[in-house]
């Protein structure tokens, strides 16, 4: 049996009231009245007191036993109008909290809306629309203008200016000519461009945004760790009142009088209400945030653990020079390294592909291509067994002496052939935002490389990172980051490639640079940064801490007001009925206090 919505339980309840209502007073029967709402009322406490018992039993705490009590109370001291107000208003809020989690999720669900779902297919008869997903790489697309592109792909013909916002968070159109890559969700300007189609649909960018957002709201986060920090006082305190508020009177209805007004709804709502409110307004800067707890375990983190290349660095290593062994050739060396590695994504591979081209270099067929994460690629080309990466991956037994910089080694039939080194870039922002962590409370930071010692400091001195770990291998930078102490946790480990998803799965928070990471990486990360922005790590930092900065406040407010009521209702001014009324207005102020954390200005 398909189980009731929040809305169709709030429409239930709402009419057996009226039924109720039409009883009490068009028909004048109130027993009658009286027995409905007795009945339904007991279902309704029954039905919550097992949902304690199981939410006890999972080993947390529930804060129903407050709604309960005051349900249980009221019926007893025959108000059960009250006892009905009660029950309208703890549906209502869970309806209530449903409607504030779709309106704070606005931005993520736009994407969705926005999904292309045909392309303009080139064949040799002309042009066909199909499905999106029958598109196949290598094949010919037409993009019209203003149209949004439908797969990943390479600008053949035209250029124009895209709008890449839905992906990156920037809204300033990005000039792209022919040679670029235009990516799936991005909205063409004004100019035809026919581009080749470089991945399937399932794998495009836009596609792989639209999986995670889905995973996020499939996967809803678990919001009590903030809630019971405040429940089980604030329930003792509650009991304590209405107790000795009975026991001072000698009337039991003054029991239920400070009961009804003892909302539970601030600890159920408040939270959930701003974490997903701070989920959204991470979305509107470019940053995919999965689930809530992720932003409780980023507010508090001591620990930011980086990688080097693609990270630290901005990812646009330029080739410096081509060094080729002892009677090796330099033409042949780079042809030969560009053509073992250009279905690699590495950010080494790109930038030796992209030098290779630029010189003109034709690129050879390949065979047999194995990668060793971390190591590098063998494949053979014609009879010829080519490796390219690590010097104790390609020629271990050369005894070449390692460059004091950035290269690549390659070997030719077992034999070293020479090498090619990369002039490394520093992300402009990297600095400022090791910086900005530290202001933030993230005082122990780690760079994890497998690049060599000397490269890894120098990169590291520059940026401010003092821990460094180099020459690792992807189960080394695991071990490191379990050797992180207890009282440096939460951690978070930022990464870009394929060899950086097992650390991103191992850390508290993995955070993948998402823009030209792979989507392995982007799958294994909890957090992914869309626009190639290292500062953005540093704002999803912020934007935690602000989210449960909001939803502490926003819980303690609730919380504040309801003690005060109770206070108030120890001395019987303020009736059942009324007091089941003024949660109305404690759940409101506390779900408006939440959702600031989505209205906050960056």
């Amino acid at each position: 049996m398909k189980r009731l919505s929040n809305k169709q339980k709030l429409a239930i309840i709402l009419a057996i009231a009226a039924v109720a209502l039409i009883l009490q007073y068009a028909l004048h029967q109130p027993l009658w009245a009286q027995g409905l709402v007795t009945i339904v009322g007991a279902i309704m406490a029954i039905n919550m007191f097992i949902g304690m018992i199981k939410t006890l039993r999972s080993g947390k705490y529930g804060v129903d036993l407050l709604a309960i009590m005051a349900v249980v109370a009221t019926l007893s001291i025959s108000e059960y109008w009250a006892a009905m107000v009660i029950l309208v208003m703890l549906i209502g809020g869970d309806a209530l909290e449903d409607y504030a989690a779709r309106k704070a999720n606005s931005e993520l669900k736009s994407l969705l809306d926005n999904s292309p779902q045909t392309a303009h297919l080139l064949t040799a008869a002309g042009t066909n629309d199909v499905e999106v997903d029958s598109v196949q790489v290598g094949q010919k697309v037409l993009v019209k203008p203003g149209e949004l592109v439908p797969v990943d792909g390479q600008i053949i013909k035209g250029s124009g200016s895209f709008n890449e916002a839905s992906l990156t968070g920037e809204s300033k159109p990005v000039d792209k000519e022919i040679g670029d890559t235009v990516m799936s969700g991005s909205v063409n300007g004004d100019n035809a461009v026919t581009i080749t189609v470089t991945k399937l649909a399932k794998d495009s960018q836009y596609q792989q945004l639209v999986k995670l957002v889905k995973e996020a709201e499939s996967t809803p986060a678990h919001f009590v760790r903030l809630a019971d920090r405040y429940a089980v006082p604030f329930t003792i305190i509650a009991i304590v009142i209405s107790v000795t508020a009975w026991w001072l009177s000698g009337d039991p209805r003054r029991f239920a009088e400070v009961l009804v007004v003892a909302s539970p709804c601030p600890l159920i709502l408040a939270a959930p209400v701003a974490m997903v409110s701070g989920m959204s307004r991470a979305s509107r800067n470019g940053i995919v945030v999965k689930t809530g707890s992720v932003l409780e375990k980023l507010a508090a983190a001591k620990t930011g653990a980086f990688d080097k290349t693609g990270t630290i660095t901005n990812g646009q290593l330029t080739v410096d020079e081509v060094l080729p062994a002892a009677g090796a050739d330099k033409d042949k060396l780079l042809q030969i390294a560009a053509s073992a590695e250009q279905d690699s994504s590495h950010i080494l591979a790109r930038s030796l592909i992209a030098y290779a081209k630029d010189a003109g270099t034709k690129l050879l067929d390949v065979s047999d291509l194995t990668e060793t994460t971390g190591m590098g690629v063998a494949a053979k080309i014609d009879t010829q067994v080519v490796k390219v990466g690590k010097l104790k991956f390609a020629a271990p037994d050369s005894g070449q002496p390692l460059l004091k910089t950035t290269a690549i080694y390659i070997s030719l039939d077992g034999h070293y052939y020479g090498a090619v080194t990369f002039t490394d870039h520093i992300r402009p922002e990297a600095a400022q935002t090791m910086t900005k962590l530290k202001d933030l409370g993230v005082t122990n930071l780690m760079m994890l490389t497998g690049d060599q010692r000397a490269i890894a400091e120098r990169v590291a001195k520059q940026v401010g990172i003092t821990d460094v770990r180099a020459d690792l291998l992807p189960k080394d930078k695991i071990a490191a980051l379990k050797s992180v102490p207890q009282d440096l946790h939460p951690d978070f480990m930022v990464g870009d490639g394929v060899n950086d998803a097992p650390s991103l799965v191992t850390a508290d928070v993995g955070i993948a640079m998402g823009a030209h990471g792979s989507s392995a990486a982007s799958e294994s990360a909890a957090v992914v940064i869309l626009k190639d922005d290292l500062y953005k790590v540093a704002k999803a930092v912020a934007i935690s801490e602000d989210t449960l900065k909001i939803a502490r406040q926003a819980v303690l407010i609730g919380i504040a007001i309801c003690t005060l009521l109770m206070l108030i209702a120890t001395t019987g001014i303020i009736p059942a009925f009324v007091g089941a009324m003024l949660q109305e207005v404690i759940d409101t102020v506390s779900i408006l206090w939440a959702l600031k954390a989505r209205q906050l200005h960056d």
